[in-house]
């Protein structure tokens, strides 16, 4: 199935939706949303962290609370 034919198909289920339930159905869009959102900013951190202790740019634990100590 291609992605325009799944959001045909959406389209289709949600003009099948009385109105005073679409409320609920843009919550649970909005959840899927920032859910995708909050993943693709985990998987950037974890390249990130990856990328910094490949060039050696990060601190040691102890380096770490030897800084918040000051």
């Amino acid at each position: 199935m291609t992605v325009a034919e799944i959001r045909e198909q959406i389209e289709d289920y949600i003009d099948q939706i009385p109105p005073d339930h679409l409320g609920s159905v843009l919550d649970f869009v909005a959840f899927l949303a920032d859910r995708n959102s909050e993943h693709a900013t985990e998987e950037y951190e974890v390249e990130l962290a990856k990328q910094e202790y490949r060039s050696g740019d990060f601190l040691t634990l102890e380096e770490y609370h030897s800084q918040r100590s000051k």
